[in-house]
């Protein structure tokens, strides 16, 4: 999935879909941990909420469905 910084203030953001912080179990205004492995930013829920496998499911079905394509042209 390719998301663009967006320019808020002097700062950049990234700005995450509502499916997709369900997937990982992030809340509105849920803090984050970032890690930097080999070249690579790491966003971790600091109090990850515990979710079943069929939330998971659900949730990664709906990020699917919507980034289809954009899915498509990557794998492709």
């Amino acid at each position: 999935m390719i998301k663009q910084l967006r320019k808020v203030g002097n700062s950049s953001a990234l700005i995450l879909d509502r499916a997709l912080m369900e997937l990982i179990g992030l809340e509105e205004n849920g803090k984050v941990q970032l890690t930097v492995s080999n070249g690579s930013l790491v966003l971790t829920p600091a109090s990850p909420k515990a979710i079943t496998p069929e939330q998971l499911q659900e949730g990664l079905s709906r990020v699917i469905a919507k980034r289809r394509s954009a899915l498509r042209r990557l794998a492709g």
